[in-house]
């Protein structure tokens, strides 16, 4: 569950610039001396047009040249400074960004199940992107520059005051009105930048599923319908960005083109004022109005701030909720790495509900399942039988009792080395985009290409994988949709084999799968069970007519168990959904 309630971190969001601090002082250095460097230009202009013309020297031509050759310099080495700190800032906000992709995924990948169970992947996806984007931006360009028109808001206060008073007075009388608008506007747009990367994220959602579902869109010949969702929602993020372009529109139009015109307008006016009873040389009123660009620059620079400050803050605000968001099954302390000698699973009174609001999908359940046994797992569809495997990897964490392996508590050990021990193969195999060598090298990553080649075998998968047009090293595109369903199982079995796991779950294996491919299939999964303790989920009961032990759940637990036989002849809730399977066929 997100937690949205925890305040903004602000300690955490300055602790990203650690990591990078030597180059955020060569940035902030460049920057001071960009702002510095600025404030000088005027200064060399003032004692051009007073000192120099004013002096009556024959050697003006040459003294102006001179100062001209140093405000040339100024000029390039401003330019250099502002080239490094431009490049040099994005490149460190780059990086921060690229360290809290890597957090957030990071974290991601401690969630459990039940985390995803309640989440749209498209959504998560927008949090790891177009959030980030907008807090890389904020992280470059927020410190430089509260720097740089800090430093020439403050020096062209100082210069102009000491030039005139009065009229620098008058510079500054509307200055507080800038600052409360932008206060006022800065409260109405918080709130519209939140709804906006919301809804970014529902379309970034509804892409996704869309994208992974194309092929069921278009078997159902609801293209039109897609599109009309999609429609909608963009629709509704079009207006979004509509609202904030409005209010951003009304804040930086009315600085940029009244009030900072208006605060010229006023140095002029008044400037002139002065100039004509004497009180103000004319050389003074053009310094003036060259270091007013530098007191009035920030006003313009703070709308835009403000937008960048609530476009990346919000993103921040979001990679919180994500962080905040804590893993709900944990390693304790002391855990142990899990060896695992012979194999034996114990389920000890257990229980398990997907959360507090709904009934238990599992009540009371003690089970002893041997060393090397093949225990199946039915039951009607919906009573637990995935659920109960899944609490062995601790996919989901049982809210009562204990599961044991070779007599360890699973609590009391650590999920990798856990994980590491137990071989999984689902009805929904996911192959990932690549090559086949890379799928089933996912079951080892270490392992070299000719175990890969071994394990294919083993799955009875290498004969099809050498007919195919680049052999183990052929794209099977996303998902392996260029493979049939019966060899994307194969393949799935075959890195399971190369993990060499002593625990196996074959989750439904074969229930979506035509005669000929659960053939092989369980022929591959009959050579992987041997030697292992095995779990089989089984929607077929055809399929595990042979399993050591069939366990039979219902809704208030086990309800038998024993060998096909003695089941069937038992004439009690197995022989009921056997008899039923085969009279549907």
């Amino acid at each position: 569950m997100l937690d949205n309630k925890k305040p903004t971190d602000f300690r955490k969001f300055f602790s990203y610039y650690k990591p990078y601090k030597g180059l955020l002082f060569l940035d902030l250095l460049a920057a001071v001396l960009v702002a510095a460097l600025g404030l000088l230009f005027p200064l060399c202009v003032r004692y051009i047009t007073t000192d120099i013309l004013q002096s009556g020297s024959e050697n003006i031509l040459r003294s102006i040249m001179e100062v001209g050759v140093w405000m040339l310099a100024i000029i390039a080495v401003r330019s250099v400074f502002g080239l490094f700190y431009d490049y040099k800032g994005h490149d460190m906000g780059a990086k921060i960004e690229r360290d809290m992709r890597n957090e957030l995924f990071f974290h991601y990948q401690k969630l459990p199940f039940r985390f995803f169970d309640n989440q749209r992947t498209g959504e998560l996806m927008s949090r790891l992107t177009n959030d980030l984007l907008n807090l890389a931006e904020l992280y470059h360009h927020g410190p430089e520059q509260v720097l740089i028109y800090s430093i020439q808001f403050v020096g062209a206060f100082i210069i102009l005051s000491n030039i005139n008073g009065k009229l620098t007075l008058v510079a500054c009388a509307l200055l507080p009105v800038l600052g409360i608008y932008s206060f006022v506007f800065y409260r109405k747009v918080q709130k519209s930048y939140k709804e906006n990367n919301q809804r970014i994220a529902e379309i970034n959602a509804q892409t996704e599923e869309n994208l992974s579902g194309i092929r069921t869109a278009k078997s159902f010949a609801n293209e039109e319908y897609e599109n009309k969702k999609f429609s909608k929602a963009n629709q509704r993020f079009y207006l979004g960005r509509r609202d904030i372009y409005k209010k951003e529109a009304l804040h930086y139009s009315m600085i940029e083109y009244f009030f900072t015109p208006l605060i010229s307008l006023l140095i002029i006016v008044c400037g002139s004022v002065w100039i004509a009873d004497g009180s103000l040389a004319l050389a003074d009123l053009l310094v003036f109005v060259m270091y007013a660009v530098y007191l009035t620059e920030p006003i313009p620079r703070l709308s835009f701030m403000v937008m960048q400050y609530q476009g990346g803050l919000s993103g921040y605000r979001r990679f919180l909720e994500m962080m905040h968001t804590v893993p709900e099954i944990l390693d304790a302390p002391e855990a142990l790495s899990l060896e695992v000698t012979d194999g034996k699973v114990t389920f000890d009174n257990v229980s398990f509900r997907y959360n507090e609001e709904k009934e238990y999908v599992l009540k009371n359940i003690d089970l002893d399942v041997k060393d090397g046994e093949t225990v199946a797992i039915v039951g009607q569809s919906g009573i637990g039988k995935t659920t109960l495997c899944s609490l062995i990897p601790r996919f989901y964490e049982t809210d009562a009792g204990n599961i044991l392996i070779d007599g360890i508590n699973i609590r009391e050990v650590t999920q990798q080395s856990l994980r590491q021990k137990i071989g999984v193969v689902r009805q929904d195999t996911f192959l990932f985009s690549g090559t086949v060598l890379e799928n089933i090298l996912y079951g080892d990553p270490e392992a070299s290409k000719e175990k890969a080649v071994e394990a294919a075998r083993k799955a009875n998968a290498h004969e099809f994988i050498m007919g195919l047009p680049d052999g183990y090293d052929t794209n099977i595109g996303q998902r392996g949709v260029k493979l049939s369903g019966g060899q994307q199982q194969r393949i799935s079995i075959a890195r399971v084999f190369l993990k060499n796991p002593p625990i196996l779950i074959f989750d439904e294996a074969t229930s979506a799968l035509d005669y000929e491919s659960e053939r092989m299939v369980m022929s591959s999964l009959k050579t992987l069970s041997e030697g292992r303790t095995t779990f089989i989920i089984a929607h077929r009961l055809s399929t595990v007519k042979n399993a050591d032990r069939i366990v039979v759940l219902a809704n208030d637990g086990i309800a038998e168990q024993g060998t096909h036989q003695e089941l069937y002849e038992a004439n009690g809730e197995y022989t009921k959904l056997y008899n039923a399977q085969d009279n549907s066929l």
